[in-house]
């Protein structure tokens, strides 16, 4: 079982990592008490930390959605981690080893307090749909982690932007069957469909919605999701330009300075 001292210094390094732009070792190697519980405890203390100093939640991001990823960690579900306000793209400078990668926002229009919440009252709940986009980021040093560090690091988060809101979106057949491509510095480097997700993002976004029960916690109007990784991971580098095309909406353009 983490103690409430591991889940105070694991908090606070991981603060201090984001702030300084310098990873730390891989929390597995140095707390040896860290266990999945331990784990959230330390993301929902960091958190609670960041918006003690002026941080404002706008909503929650799905990972480790792919079946290949979670083979790789060792688990058997997805975990989750919040999106803060002040990382929203424009905070992009904040990051430390990023990656990227496209997803299906939802913009979440009435409370989902369960239980057992299914994808169909996901979708009833939901006020439009979006393009969304991850930024991923690792304060472990050289992406050496395990299910332990990602989740305590707030889920491997760096960053998020946003296409236009579509009330269209919400339809369990379109959502099913959109497709997306990234183009990286004018070339084809990633594409994906939406079902890859969890199977469907309204499917991902009931995880989300029922693992936070288990906290206490509910998604809320207003609350932004961005459901889960639909296209590989891309690196990204000073200079790079991604193009983010999704079936139906406009293209989405990012580039880094």
């Amino acid at each position: 079982m983490t103690t409430e001292s591991t889940i105070d210094k694991v908090a606070k390094a991981l603060d201090a990592a984001w702030k300084s732009r310098t990873p730390i070792a891989p929390i597995t190697a140095t707390y040896e008490d860290v266990d999945l519980g331990g784990s959230y405890a330390v993301q929902t203390a960091w958190t609670a930390a960041r918006v003690a100093a002026g941080e404002k939640i706008v909503g929650r991001k799905i990972g480790l959605t792919s079946p290949a990823i979670q083979a790789q960690l060792g688990v058997s579900e997805p975990d989750y981690g919040t999106l803060w306000e002040n990382s929203f793209y424009e905070a992009a400078a904040d990051i430390l080893l990023p990656r990227i990668e496209g997803e299906v926002a939802f913009l979440i229009g009435e409370p989902l307090k369960g239980p057992n919440i299914t994808p169909e009252q996901v979708l009833a709940a939901t006020k439009a749909c979006a393009l969304g986009v991850e930024i991923v980021d690792s304060r472990i040093a050289d992406w050496k982690i395990k299910v332990f560090d990602t989740i305590a690091d707030n889920a491997s988060y760096g960053g998020f932007t946003l296409g236009p809101w579509d009330e269209s979106l919400v339809d369990m057949d379109k959502l099913s069957n959109l497709e997306m491509k990234i183009l990286h510095n004018g070339e084809l480097a990633a594409e994906g469909l939406s079902s890859a997700a969890f199977g469907h993002p309204a499917k991902s976004t009931a995880w989300l919605a029922n693992k936070l029960l288990e906290f206490g916690v509910s998604l809320e109007p207003g609350d932004v999701v961005i459901s889960g990784g639909i296209t590989k991971m891309l690196p990204v580098k000073a200079g790079d330009e991604f193009v983010f095309s999704l079936s139906t909406q406009p293209d989405l353009t990012i580039k880094f300075a």
